[in-house]
């Protein structure tokens, strides 16, 4: 009795010690750009984040971005299976409805020195707004000098009343000042707390840097 096509591919998978459902689910991207070994535990990463329903673009990315600066595989392999692990905690902290994108920038706010309880705290104070341009601007800052920590707070202090064009003013301006000569932290310090300090309770301010502080109580 001949064989099918499908027994004889179940066959091959099986002396292999290759899982049916893996095969096919290679990514194209991949081939020729990283050796066999380090594909195969990429792929196998990939199919991971997809069962648990995160993206892989970014893993994707970040696989080709190794292989493109010529890393050695097994960095690639671990930058990948960090970046997937990253990916879960932000969607842990952030929600299930998180976007690819939030996700994405929530990783960068990590690798950044953010902890999972910060970007949970992030999520409290910005109920049913994007964290994109939030997380993204921590990351922003941190890359521009500014400690971690300082970063962290500067980003949760203005979280609840800045809109997202208030987080690029403040990030725009604190770079501003870095490059004119003032110390990261210093420049942060100045313009957080100028900003905090001169808004009107429940004024947006728009356009000028400016965000928005906490609502003053009456006395």
């Amino acid at each position: 009795m001949r064989l099918t096509c499908g027994v004889i591919v179940l066959a091959m998978a099986v002396l292999a010690g290759v899982r049916p459902g893996a095969l096919g689910a290679q990514e194209p991207r991949l081939a020729g750009r990283l050796p066999a070994a380090a594909r195969v535990r990429v792929d196998s990463i990939l199919d991971a984040a997809r069962a648990a329903g995160l993206p892989t673009e970014p893993l994707i990315d970040r696989a080709l971005e190794g292989a493109a600066k010529g890393a050695p595989a097994p960095l690639i392999v671990a930058a990948v299976a960090r970046l997937r692990g990253e990916l879960d905690v932000v969607r842990t902290a952030f929600g299930p409805a998180t976007s690819p994108a939030e996700l994405t920038a929530g990783a960068s706010a990590l690798r950044a020195g953010a902890l999972g309880t910060d970007l949970a705290r992030l999520r409290a104070l910005r109920p049913g707004q994007p964290l994109t341009v939030a997380a993204g601007v921590l990351a922003d800052l941190v890359a521009a000098g500014v400690p971690a920590d300082t970063a962290i707070g500067a980003v949760l202090a203005l979280a609840t009343d800045a809109a997202d064009a208030d987080y690029v003013a403040f990030r725009r301006n604190v770079q501003r000042d870095i490059a004119l000569g003032a110390s990261p932290a210093a420049a942060l310090g100045v313009r957080l707390q100028g900003d905090l300090a001169t808004a009107e309770p429940g004024s947006q301010v728009g356009g000028t840097g400016g965000v928005r502080g906490p609502r003053k109580q009456k006395p």
